[in-house]
């Protein structure tokens, strides 16, 4: 049996986005705003996507989960950030100076 896709994994590279990010002087504030705006935006897409399905608009119901699910996921990986930033904040509070 032989495994294709193998190089491919070996073959990837760093995102370019933080490489960008530190060529033009995009620091970690404006990517975090960056991120929280548009987990606002997945979230307004969901709602439209809903009141939309509720009052009798031709829409899929499979776009309407798909866009509910987006956001979910996107508050859940904002969640996990959320609390490994505090993680890390408590690790170096508790570093002896």
């Amino acid at each position: 049996m032989q495994v294709s896709g193998i190089g491919t994994i070996a073959s990837l590279q760093a995102p370019q986005a933080s490489k960008q990010g530190s060529a033009t002087g995009e620091g970690f504030g404006d990517l975090l705003s960056r991120a929280i705006n548009q987990l606002a935006q997945l979230e307004s897409e969901a709602n439209n996507a809903a009141v939309n399905l509720a009052t009798g608009e031709p829409v899929e119901i499979h776009d309407v989960m798909v866009a509910m699910e987006q956001a979910n996921l996107g508050f859940q990986l904002a969640l996990q950030v959320r609390n490994k930033l505090i993680d890390a904040y408590q690790e170096i509070m508790r570093m002896p100076i």
